[in-house]
């Protein structure tokens, strides 16, 4: 019978490893709270992402921008030139205080900007750069807006002009009439509806009142800004009633190059009540002539007026009247 072999135990030290177990590599997986952390963060960051391209898309979001990106003729301006007094007392205000409102453009591409509304702020900007140098007044604080529409960018201007500064009638008519004329919209009945839609009925039958005025005499006034409203209706009126009256109030203001806009109101007021060179001679007011001592005639369209006659007078000027011619 064979022998049985003794087993013996096993040698620990082939059984245990030289270095530590080597295992598959496995990073440990992060702590929930720690995920839950970083998409916190994440969606804040998206959310505020979207909040920011939400406010630059509608206009809420000020940005600095260069002057020299500003194209300022991109739209008509309502606005016509500003007078010296007040670019003077802007120009003041923004070196002192800065720019304190921001000015609306609308992306045109390739880095530029067309104004909508803010000229006298760009054009005050630039004047204290050019004088200055300085860096702050080299870029302007602006509301970049993506109007879908030219008309669309047309009421933002008149808007914000109209609650800032107050246009002129004659401003509104202009910007009317040459809103209809560049074909932004299809009339001039058109364009008064939408630029001055929230205006009174009334409003609006006085910047239609002024159109004529503008047709008529856009090309030479210097001070339109500055007529009245009851002044502008009356030129309008005669303007409308005779079709000559622009020419030759054309003349009149040509000829006397009136040297501010009080000079030109004036020149206005006397050619609208007759008394002016632009007046057609029939119709100038008639001016009394004293004949002799206390004796006033008027001639006018064949019709003669005498004044300060006595009795006798009348009775022998109306024998000569009577008598053999």
């Amino acid at each position: 019978m064979a022998k049985r072999k003794r087993l013996t135990p096993a040698q620990t030290a082939f059984l245990a490893p030289e270095g530590p177990l080597e295992t598959k590599s496995m990073a440990a997986p992060p702590p929930i709270a720690q995920v839950s952390e970083e998409s916190a963060l994440t969606a804040a960051l998206e959310d505020l992402a979207g909040v920011l391209s939400s406010a630059r898309q509608e206009g809420r979001f000020i940005e600095d921008l260069p002057l020299d990106q500003i194209v300022t003729d991109h739209l008509m301006r309502d606005r016509l030139v500003a007078e010296d007094d007040e670019m003077a007392a802007l120009v003041d205000s923004i070196r002192a205080r800065g720019q304190q409102m921001p000015i609306e453009v609308s992306p045109l591409g390739e880095g530029q900007y067309g104004l909508i509304s803010g000229w006298r702020r760009v054009a005050a900007l630039g004047r204290l750069h050019a004088e200055t140098g300085a860096d702050r007044f080299a870029s302007v604080k602006a509301l970049v807006r993506d109007p879908e529409t030219s008309a669309e960018a047309y009421v933002a201007m008149v808007e914000e002009n109209e609650i800032r500064v107050g246009l002129s009638f004659y401003e509104r008519a202009r910007i009317v009439m040459r809103a209809a004329h560049e074909g932004v919209y299809s009339s001039q009945t058109e364009a008064l509806k939408g630029l001055f839609g929230a205006a009174s009925p009334a409003k609006r039958s006085k910047i239609k009142s002024f159109i004529p005025l503008v047709e008529g005499l856009d090309r030479v006034l210097k001070h339109p800004s500055q007529i009245s409203e009851r002044l502008g209706l009356a030129l309008s009126k005669r303007l409308s009633e005779d079709p000559a009256f622009a020419g030759r109030l054309r003349d009149a203001l040509v000829g006397a190059a009136p040297k501010d806009g009080a000079a030109e109101v004036a020149l206005l007021t006397l050619e609208v009540a007759g008394k002016g060179r632009g007046v057609n001679p029939s119709d100038r007011a008639a001016e009394a002539e004293e004949i002799r001592a206390g004796v006033w005639l008027t001639e006018k369209r064949g019709s003669v007026v005498i004044k300060g006659l006595d009795a006798a007078a009348v009775a022998a000027l109306r024998d000569w009247l009577a008598g053999p011619c």
